[in-house]
C-alpha cells in the first residue's frame, strides 16, 4: 500500500535548536536547505516512508493545537526519553501501554520548537 501522506512539515520558531534537538534525540543528521528564505531541515528517509521536514519561515506558525506527531522509539523508550529531557523536551504523560502487541507510548511537549 503506497503512504498517503507524503510530507509532514513541523514549524520551528528556533531552526538551528530545532535541528539539534531531533539530531540528538533521534541520533540522526538532518540536512539543512534554505528554498527563498525558509530554513528547512530534512529528516533521512529511505524513500519509502513519510518525509519529514523542520521549518522556519515566514509562512509557518509553531502551535501546540495541530496534529499530534508520535515517534518511533524503537523497543526501549527510555534512552530517548532522556534524552528528550536532556535537550529542553518536557514528558507530559508518563509511560502509557497501549496493547501488548502495540506496546507503550509517550506524550511529549518540545518546548520551544513547537510552542
Amino acid at each position: 500500500m503506497r503512504n498517503l501522506i507524503s510530507i509532514v512539515e513541523i514549524p520551528t520558531t528556533d531552526f538551528s535548536r530545532a535541528v539539534h534537538f531531533y539530531q540528538t534525540i533521534l541520533d540522526i543528521t538532518i540536512e539543512e536547505v534554505d528554498m527563498d528564505g525558509t530554513q528547512m531541515g530534512v529528516l533521512p528517509s529511505d524513500g519509502e516512508t513519510v518525509n519529514v521536514v523542520l521549518v522556519k519561515g515566514s509562512d509557518y506558525k509553531p502551535t501546540s493545537d495541530g496534529a499530534v506527531l508520535y515517534l518511533n522509539a524503537g523497543n526501549d523508550l527510555q534512552p530517548m526519553l532522556e534524552k528528550i529531557s536532556k535537550n529542553g523536551g518536557q514528558i507530559i504523560v508518563q509511560k502509557t501501554p497501549i496493547t501488548p502487541e502495540m506496546g507503550f507510548l509517550h506524550y511529549l511537549w518540545i518546548q520551544k520548537e513547537i510552542s
